[in-house]
């Protein structure tokens, strides 16, 4: 069987954002793994607007051509206001099918280490078909983030990404013969 595909979506656009270094982290000790092929996939890059608001179907069909190219997922996100970013709230409702019968870890972080917004996204992800595993690395703001803006993660998450992926890699497999 040939090697998955997993994307690693980065769950903001705001300028400023601390999820591409949180992305970065995890790409590099998932290739250092050598199980899959992983991708970086900034939602950022495709433009989306909000949904239903403008005319879309270029951009859309950018998403939904590439959600469509990979076999899992493992989400980057943070924590606004005890939820997820809108932004990806919206990448999200922007794809249907694109994301059915795949897996998918979280990475989240926040002053909680992003639990809440964690929590919010198992529900959705649940609506769209996606199962989401169990274990979830939490990253603290206060701990894991220096002045709040350099990420420098303990290496006691190590254990957790790596038991992550290694969920989101069986699942994702299994779930690939589904479709």
């Amino acid at each position: 069987m040939s090697k998955l595909n997993i994307g690693i979506i980065l769950g903001s656009t705001r300028q400023g954002r601390l999820s591409p270094q949180v992305g970065e982290w995890v790409k590099r000790i998932a290739d250092e793994r050598g199980d899959a092929n992983y991708e970086i996939v900034d939602i950022a890059d495709y433009k989306l607007p909000l949904l239903g608001e403008a005319d879309a179907t270029e951009q859309a069909t950018a998403w939904n051509t590439k959600l469509a190219t990979l076999d899992g997922f493992v989400f980057i996100v943070q924590e606004y206001n005890h939820s997820i970013s809108a932004s990806l709230k919206n990448a999200l409702d922007y794809a249907r099918e694109a994301w059915n019968n795949k897996a998918a870890g979280i990475v989240s972080y926040g002053s909680v280490g992003g639990a809440r917004a964690a929590e919010h996204l198992r529900g959705i992800l649940g609506e769209l078909s996606v199962a989401d595993v169990r274990i979830h690395p939490a990253l603290s703001l206060f701990t894991d983030f220096e002045n709040g803006s350099v990420f420098k993660p303990a290496d006691l998450h190590l254990v957790n990404l790596n038991g992550m992926l290694d969920q989101v890699l069986a699942w994702s497999g299994a779930l690939k013969t589904l479709r």
